[in-house]
């Protein structure tokens, strides 16, 4: 793995302090990565949605059967994304064991 050594304002060191404190993190450079493959997964779905934006909609009706259907995933995804940011997924506080690991 590589190093990168980051340069930050006392405030901003302070935040990535609590974060990791009160997160759970084992360190700040676990915290940036996360943040980091977060970006990249914000990234590639921004992309998938452009390409689908610029994709023919030729075999699409857009009736309400395909609104509803379009509101129910987006639902499901808005879930997941909650699940995320309630801890789902998050690593287990120092000498706790993370439920389902």
């Amino acid at each position: 793995m590589s190093t990168m050594n980051i340069s930050l304002p006392e405030e901003l060191k302070a935040f990535v302090d609590q974060q990791v404190g009160s997160r759970g993190y084992s360190s700040s450079s676990e915290y940036v990565r996360e943040l980091i493959r977060r970006e990249q997964d914000r990234e590639q779905l921004r992309a998938l949605i452009l390409d689908g934006a610029a994709s023919p909609l030729s075999a699409v009706v857009a009736d309400k059967a395909y609104f509803d259907g379009l509101r129910a995933r987006a639902r499901g995804w808005a879930g997941a994304a909650q699940a995320a940011e309630a801890g789902v997924g998050r690593p287990a506080r120092a000498g706790k064991k993370a439920a389902g690991r």
